[in-house]
């Protein structure tokens, strides 16, 4: 076995950054362990056994490569995790898959009456009336009928189990205590919420907003608004007073919940003051702290009074009924021109949701989910159901999850599913502020949101002591992932090993053909698609002008660019609109950013092409955030980043121009918005 290309000894090990005594010590046990196995076997007994969470990832690194020297590239990347058997058959969908996931999932796509029933039997999803059939395709793939004929209200789903003293919030507050909430007290404000809405006027059906940080109240509010058979509008609290409004006109929102102010970072940032600049409708307001901060405008409520107010409301039905495609949820694209698109979500959106939480994510009854996140991304009600309807408890931290307190409530929460952004990962990385920590009682972890850096995902498995990272990727419009990874197949840093269960797609090359690099394309049906969009043609949008699949099949656009990269793994290259054509070779955003993140004094970078005077193939501008304290002279940055790229994807690509930032420009879903750099370049 060797390191690149040398001997693995003490000596090499201790080059990367560990004592001469435990390196010594580490090599001798990884001799003795090579003796008897090698490959996966030895790699596995190696991770889990040998290696140190907070060891330099330089050691990690090295002795995975040394472990995969001879791994054949037609494989794909080299599995950084590998299941055991036990591993396989403790887990949700090991117990039911017969033994081959590949099998199971397509039963999933060939046999969706069968595969749905049984995940409304695992999630136990409670119907008024229960659907005449699972799939009607009477008006053909690009228009299916999802469990027609039903009636439910999928907020009830949440609290089907009846063991309403289980934990179903585990939350702090800014520089509070852990704090928990029972299932049955959830439910029991989630009903207050509900009366509380009747008693101010509104009716099953109204559209009303919520602009606040991922709370427990706001996960109340929530799940109060469905109850009631109303619609929650997603807005992030991020946004200012003119994106506000432009949501609030779409959905047509009878009403609001927001908070005075927001907590974060030792700031105090308005928010109701945002609210009030839309000219938002009747609005609810809850204080960040103990007690409001602004005065209310006439009309506007408190959040006492609206629950003293819903005291005293009775109300007979516990759950307002409705069809199962009625809309509980209006969520919007990231659109950086023009307004976005709203996204309704029904009744049948958040089984797709909790099913994807079922069959990658593993969430299990009992476990505790943590996804740093907001409710107007989709991440925000995905969190709520993937927790709820597996029957797990989600975690909610008041504060920034870039730092060490985060970390920490991840450990005395007792979090074992924990779901990250890359960015975030990075952050984690450089400057080691986790380290010390025990995550050990993390089963696995989730990336999504942007692509991810194989080095930095593979530092966040040795984290948590080697454990999976299910890369999710999906949309807003789908309810959940097209492709993803499971606990039941060896995982590799920055790849998915499968595509979401009940999903199917192609990847097309320019001409339409099929590619192992391209734009991946959906193959409908498939439950939670999104059917219908409040301000755009749905067929214009998703099916106008695709070409036919090679099978024949009718295919539905989604706009990410995708490879397969062999052994069954698949690696995301962000939007298909963020690829760039230098020197007449097409590469992505995410792969210069890859190569550039790698460099010492970066903490981030936008890759983008701009056109030269004069027309010809695009000229590479990279925008740089450095770490905190670095300041490079521009030139150097320009070398270091030039030599990162030459290096690790083409010696053809050359740098045109660097930009140092302070920030880059993002989405509320935390997605960098590289068509405003475009355009702040241009300018």
């Amino acid at each position: 076995m060797s390191v690149d290309h040398g001997p693995l000894t003490a000596e090499s090990l201790s080059a990367c950054g560990i004592e001469r005594e435990r390196a010594e010590q580490l090599a001798q046990d990884i001799g003795a362990a090579a003796a008897e196995h090698e490959g996966c076997a030895l790699w596995s007994l190696i991770s889990r056994r040998l290696l140190d969470p907070d060891e330099p990832l330089a050691l990690h690194l090295s002795i995975h490569r040394a472990v995969f020297a001879d791994w054949p590239a037609e494989r794909g990347p080299a599995p950084a995790w590998i299941p055991t058997q036990t591993e396989i058959e403790a887990s949700r969908v090991g117990r039911v898959m017969g033994g081959d996931f590949a099998a199971f999932h397509r039963r999933s796509v060939d046999d969706p009456e069968a595969h749905w029933r049984d995940m409304i039997a695992e999630l136990g999803i409670v119907f008024a009336t229960e659907p005449r059939q699972i799939l009607d395709l009477v008006q053909g793939p690009t228009a299916p009928v999802w469990f027609p004929g039903a009636r439910l209200n999928i907020a009830a789903s949440c609290f089907a189990d009846r063991d309403l003293e289980r934990t179903a919030l585990v939350y702090q507050r800014m520089d509070g205590p852990l704090e928990t909430m029972s299932l049955g007290e959830l439910e029991r404000q989630v009903q207050l919420v509900a009366c509380g809405l009747t008693a101010m006027g509104f009716v099953a059906g109204d559209a009303i907003a919520i602009d606040m940080p991922m709370t427990a109240e706001s996960v109340v509010i929530y799940l109060g608004i469905v109850a009631a058979g109303g619609t929650v509008v997603s807005i992030a609290d991020s946004f200012a007073g003119p994106e506000i409004a432009t949501r609030l006109r779409i959905a047509e929102a009878k009403g609001i919940f927001t908070q005075d102010v927001i907590l974060r970072a030792g700031k105090v940032l308005p928010l109701y003051a945002r609210v009030m600049e839309a000219d938002a409708p009747r609005t609810v307001v809850l204080p960040a702290a103990d007690a409001l901060q602004v005065e209310l405008r006439d009309g506007d409520r408190s959040w006492a009074e609206f629950l003293a107010a819903a005291a005293e409301q009775p109300r007979e039905e516990a759950y307002v009924i409705s069809p199962v495609s009625a809309a509980t949820n209006i969520l919007f694209s990231s659109g950086t021109t023009g307004d976005p698109k709203a996204i309704p979500w029904d009744h049948c959106t958040p089984v797709k949701a909790a099913a994807d939480g079922w069959g990658h994510h593993d969430i299990r009854p009992g476990d505790v989910v943590a996804w740093p996140t907001n409710l107007g991304w989709m991440m925000g009600p995905w969190l709520i159901y993937a927790s709820l309807l597996n029957g797990a408890a989600m975690a909610l931290y008041q504060g920034s999850p870039a730092g060490r307190d985060f970390g920490a409530f991840v450990a005395e929460a007792g979090v074992t599913m924990l779901g990250v952004v890359p960015s975030l990962v990075k952050t984690w990385q450089t400057t080691e502020c986790m380290r010390g920590l025990d995550w050990s009682q993390i089963r696995c972890f989730s990336s999504t949101g942007e692509a991810s850096s194989p080095r930095q995902m593979h530092w966040l498995m040795a984290r948590g002591g080697y454990k999976p990272i299910i890369e999710y990727c999906g949309g807003t419009e789908i309810g959940g992932g097209y492709v993803a990874g499971t606990v039941v197949q060896s995982q590799a840093p920055s790849a998915f090993s499968t595509p979401a269960l009940g999903s199917q797609f192609v990847i097309l090359d320019e001409q339409g053909q099929q590619a192992q690099i391209g734009e991946l394309a959906l193959v409908p049906p498939m439950l939670g698609s999104s059917s219908r969009l409040l301000n755009r043609s749905h067929q214009d949008v998703y099916f106008e002008g695709m070409p036919m699949g090679p099978a024949g099949e009718i295919l539905r656009r989604h706009g990410d660019q995708v490879a397969h990269l062999g052994g069954g793994y698949f690696r995301a290259h962000g939007r298909v609109d963020d690829t760039m054509n230098l020197g007449g070779i097409k590469t992505s955003s995410a792969e210069i950013e890859r190569a550039c993140n790698a460099v010492d004094s970066v903490r981030e970078t936008a890759a983008i092409a701009v056109p030269p005077q004069g027309g010809g193939p695009g000229q590479l501008v990279v925008y740089v955030v450095l770490e905190h304290g670095t300041r490079p002279a521009e030139a150097e940055l320009k070398a270091a980043l030039g030599g990162s790229i030459r290096a690790s994807l083409n010696p053809l690509f050359k740098i045109h121009d660097v930009r140092i930032v302070d920030s880059l420009p993002r989405t509320a879903s935390n997605k960098v918005m590289r068509r405003v750099l475009r355009k702040q370049y241009a300018v």
